[in-house]
């Protein structure tokens, strides 16, 4: 293994992290909420490990990296970013034990948004500010940042980035990866930029605006209030919707839209079939709560508010309508599976797997009448490979195997049967803590829950937002053998 490389990796994003902290220490200063101590220690302590491991451990590394080792370098840096990120939780004593300051930072960085706060509203404005930063850092990813530091890229580098994204097949924004990635940290910076200012015009604070921008733009899904955006004015509800939903579209795909090309917006696929499932879903909400509690524009305005943010996984609520239809719980709770669009910075299945396993599927009893038939799995008219296919199938299986195991391990811990489904499918989607689900008959309290019960939870976080099958091949003694 190419350790040296791990370290001068690992390094780089330590200082990134810690110069990160300038920000929520000067919040913290500014609003003088006495976590601006803690905050200055874990800076010092993440930026004097990360220069000892670039500058020490890292020194002399060679810069080629090999194609199996990228999975690896994924899961060791997944897990050992965040796990530096408890730190400010711990040292501002906003949590009591390192479990719970981990499970805030998984959740930060997955942009799960699940949290273990009891009551957000008297969290420190610096920590506020330090878990959306900690979103918005994972929303993309951290090996893009890998990608963009390194100067010399491979095939393993390209790998990685696949390995991060879930194994979606990419389409990339340039020829070169390293000014693809550049473009798409550009799209994404321009989001969250955008949405701050109109949530600043929208008669928000800065913490609010802040911290709410990075999170929606993340799909983070963290909020700086107990009651979620119910204080929230119609302006800014109605931009948070609309960039959830945006959140939730391919980043090339945005970027075409940026630079003019709008037409790709309508021949994707994907595109297509996200914007259907949108609209359909609010359709279908909308006159359910109509049908259940009479017309009413708050509750068409909170149809598809509650849309965008389950379809982008991005889990914020705020006050919905009295009368809760069955009908809705159940659009609810397929959107949580569906997800957003492959290459977004949004969770779940993704539509383009839910696709391929649709036109395979369709394929295979299509053979079942014509057995000469010859067919071939596509997506925008290109042909995607058997092996990917394949791919896709055990990325599936892995995904469901994953929610029954996590709700097992739930109810061993004392949760019932339907908090444990809820409690599974909405982290491993990195939705988080939506009190949507309390709608489904469950009502997620993560700070009760034993140490056990969280470390799985993070564990289904990392496979949420990392491609599956790289994490489980790092248990399987056949991945290490190919390495030696």
């Amino acid at each position: 293994m190419n350790l040296r490389l791990l370290f001068r990796i690992l390094g780089m994003l330590l200082v990134i992290m810690a110069i990160s902290m300038i920000l929520p220490i000067a919040v913290s200063l500014y609003f003088g909420d006495g976590s601006q101590f803690g905050l200055a220690l874990s800076a010092l302590t993440i930026l004097t490990v990360g220069l000892f491991m670039r500058n020490f451990l890292g020194t002399k590394a060679t810069r080629e990296l090999d194609m199996r080792e990228s999975y690896w370098f994924t899961v060791a840096i997944w897990v050992i970013i965040p796990l530096a990120g408890a730190l400010p939780y711990l040292f501002t004593s906003s949590t009591a034990t390192f479990t719970d300051a981990a499970f805030e930072s998984f959740s930060g960085f997955t942009t799960t948004g699940s949290s273990v706060l009891v009551n957000i509203d008297h969290a420190p404005e610096g920590l506020l500010v330090w878990r959306a930063i900690s979103q918005w850092i994972g929303g993309v990813g951290l090996i893009l940042f890998v990608v963009a530091l390194l100067r010399r890229l491979n095939e393993g580098s390209a790998r990685l980035v696949e390995a991060e994204f879930s194994g979606t097949l990419q389409r990339r924004l340039h020829p070169r990866m390293k000014r693809s990635v550049m473009l798409m940290w550009l799209v994404y910076t321009g989001l969250t930029l955008t949405l701050f200012l109109l949530l600043m015009v929208g008669g928000n604070g800065f913490v609010d605006a802040f911290c709410t921008a990075l999170s929606t733009v993340s799909t983070g899904g963290f909020m700086t209030h107990s009651a979620g955006l119910a204080g929230f004015s119609r302006f800014s509800m109605a931009s948070i919707t609309i960039f959830m939903f945006l959140s939730g579209v391919n980043l090339a795909l945005l970027y075409g839209i940026f630079t003019g090309r709008w037409r790709s917006l309508f021949v994707d696929e994907e595109a297509r079939r996200y914007f259907i499932i949108f609209f359909a879903a609010v359709l279908i909400c909308f006159l359910s709560f109509s049908l259940a509690g009479g017309f009413s524009l708050h509750s068409l305005g909170f149809s598809f508010f509650h849309v965008a943010s389950t379809i982008s996984t991005c889990g914020f609520f705020t006050s919905a309508p009295s009368v809760w239809p069955a009908t809705v719980s159940v659009v609810t709770f397929l959107l949580v599976f569906i997800g957003a669009s492959a290459g977004s910075t949004g969770g779940g299945l993704k539509i383009k797997r839910l696709m391929i396993i649709a036109r395979y599927v369709r394929n295979y009893f299509v053979r079942m009448i014509h057995p000469h038939a010859v067919l071939a799995v596509k997506i925008d008219n290109k042909v995607v490979e058997e092996q990917y296919v394949g791919r896709v199938f055990s990325f599936l299986f892995l995904y469901l195997l994953l929610v029954v195991a996590g709700a097992l391990v739930l109810t061993l811990s004392g949760v019932d049967i339907p908090n444990s489904f809820c409690m599974a499918a909405a982290n491993i989607g990195n939705l988080g803590p939506s009190p949507v689900f309390d709608n489904l008959g469950a009502s997620l309290n993560y700070f009760a829950l034993p140490g056990f019960a969280k470390w799985s939870l993070m564990l289904l976080m990392l496979a949420g937002r990392i491609e599956i099958v790289a994490l489980v091949s790092l248990i399987l003694p056949a991945y290490w053998r190919k390495n030696k």
